[in-house]
């Protein structure tokens, strides 16, 4: 196994450890590349691996989906909840589609940023977790559907590496009325069309331009992403339940002041 291999193993790890919790997957994987000196072509790499943590969702949520998909003929709920999940993936899908090359050759550049976004998000997310809200919604299923667009625009300040997609669902769930739970679970089911979404357009977009050994270390960094991203959701909607989001938010702001360090170290 050389280097890149390695390196892409330790960056899938991190892929599948983060990319369900508030604490922006993007952002540490870039981070953690520009610290390991590593580079994808066209920053593919961080995209790509997402696959591995989209098919560890749908395993997780195999029966659930199965579930929801044989109830679409017979149940105004599950139509409903199908619908709200589509409308709040839309506007990520308009910008994202739009501002693709903007957001992977500035943004995904900017390594200062990234840490202070991480910083500033850390914050927010501590003041959230300590505000007394009277959730309205305790059920996902049952989200209605002007509060899933509005949940998708949330999703839409993601596009800023170190924001978080999931940080920005369940911000915005959480000030709109969900509760925790609930809030991270709908976060869950728009990360699948979302997280697809994303992985089609940067693999239509860079696949000419991904060698044998890009591709490998993908594949590796995929697998490490799919059994990591699996732990992860499996234990996340019980931990912030009965914990809160107050340890993501100190991780944030922990390790945008290390990445700040870090880079006065390097300049």
């Amino acid at each position: 196994m050389n280097d890149s291999t390695l390196v892409g193993a330790l960056l899938g790890l991190i892929e599948g450890l983060t990319e369900f919790v508030p604490v922006s997957s993007t952002a540490h994987l870039l981070l953690a590349g520009h610290f390991l000196g590593f580079k994808s072509p066209g920053n593919s790499f961080e995209v790509l691996v997402q696959l591995g943590a989209i098919l560890a969702i749908l395993s997780v949520y195999f029966a659930r989906l199965w579930k929801l998909l044989t109830d679409l003929p017979s149940s105004p709920q599950a139509r409903r909840f199908v619908a709200g999940i589509l409308l709040a993936f839309l506007p990520a899908a308009v910008i994202g589609a739009l501002a693709h090359d903007f957001i992977k050759s500035v943004l995904f550049e900017s390594t200062a940023m990234i840490c202070w976004v991480l910083i500033g998000g850390g914050i927010i997310l501590l003041m959230i977790d300590r505000m007394t809200l009277t959730p309205k919604y305790t059920n996902v299923m049952d989200y209605p559907l002007p509060l899933a667009f509005k949940i998708g625009l949330f999703q839409c300040l993601a596009m800023i590496p170190g924001t978080s997609r999931s940080g920005a669902t369940i911000v915005g769930a959480l000030l709109m009325g969900a509760d925790k739970r609930s809030a991270a679970e709908f976060s869950f089911f728009l990360a699948m069309p979302t997280m697809v979404g994303a992985f089609a357009l940067d693999l239509y977009k860079n696949y000419d331009k991904l060698a044998y050994d890009d591709v490998v270390t993908i594949a590796v960094g995929f697998v490490m992403a799919f059994i990591a991203g699996v732990i992860v959701v499996r234990s996340l909607l019980d931990f912030v339940s009965r914990h809160g989001f107050a340890l993501f938010a100190w991780w944030r702001i922990i390790v945008g002041v290390l990445g700040l360090v870090g880079l006065q170290l390097l300049s």
